[in-house]
């Protein structure tokens, strides 16, 4: 059986509008509640198939109103935008955490590819700017 980090602290920063979430394994990540709404793992973003997710735009204001542990295994997070479907188990929040950077470009093309744009600062550089690394991982 393949073992998988499992977190020892989430914190949640509201004014700031990120996740702070640490795991067992050293690894401590800073995700921007746009990011993990954009990256939702809902059937209502993800779609059924990649042919059927759905660009998230406008979302650079949302927040987390609140969180809810299921079980030993997942988050339920729920936005103030009302979204609230999708449940983020600790290995795609890791994988989110990882991944920031490739993920985060992928975004920001897709959304250039539709005509789109972000408005406001990218909330990565923000962190950054904070002295906050996205993503701090074990040695």
């Amino acid at each position: 059986m393949e073992s998988h980090p499992l977190p020892t602290d989430i914190q949640l920063h509201q004014q700031s509008r990120v996740l702070e979430i640490a795991y067992d394994d050293g690894a401590r990540f800073y995700l921007p509640a746009e990011y993990l709404r954009v990256y939702s793992p809902s059937a209502e973003v993800r779609g059924h198939s990649p042919d059927e997710a759905v660009l998230q735009v406008g979302k650079e204001q949302v927040n987390i109103r609140d969180l809810q542990p299921i079980g030993r295994y997942a988050l339920k997070i729920f936005f103030d935008d009302g979204h609230k479907s999708g449940l983020y188990d600790w290995s795609y929040l890791y994988k989110l955490g990882r991944g920031w950077q490739p993920l985060w470009l992928d975004y920001l093309s897709r959304l250039r590819d539709a005509g789109r744009e972000r408005q406001g600062p990218d909330p990565f550089e923000v962190l950054k700017a904070a002295g906050k690394p996205p993503s701090l991982l074990p040695h």
